[in-house]
């Protein structure tokens, strides 16, 4: 009989902290806009259309467009937009979510 593979529950910012680890332990330049709490609520500090992904990450020639969501989050309208957009013009885009397998975020990363 195959054991259950378990997954721990980790936080949407926790797992932020983890991807942004391995930005930088594999050397990529990135980007990520974080959301901060005002007398209004929830508010990023952004011009333009809304939904820009969470993060951006170059290195060599490969560019990453990053939406990170937990496991039960769900794309808005604004960002499939976008995602579809960074897509047409040939950049390649993830959706992770924390209960993803982390070794295949690692080789894709490494």
């Amino acid at each position: 009989m195959r054991a259950k593979k378990e997954i721990l529950k980790i936080s949407e910012s926790e797992f932020s902290r983890q991807i942004e680890d391995l930005f930088n332990l594999f050397g990529w330049r990135w980007v990520h806009s974080r959301p901060a709490r005002t007398d209004k609520g929830w508010r990023t500090a952004l011009s333009g259309y809304k939904g820009f992904p969470d993060y951006l990450a170059i290195r060599s020639e490969r560019m990453l467009v990053l939406e990170l969501k937990s496991d039960t989050g769900t794309l808005t309208k604004e960002q499939e937009d976008w995602l579809r957009a960074f897509a047409l013009c040939h950049i390649e885009i993830r959706i992770w979510r924390p209960g993803d397998d982390f070794e295949a975020i690692c080789q894709i990363l490494h």
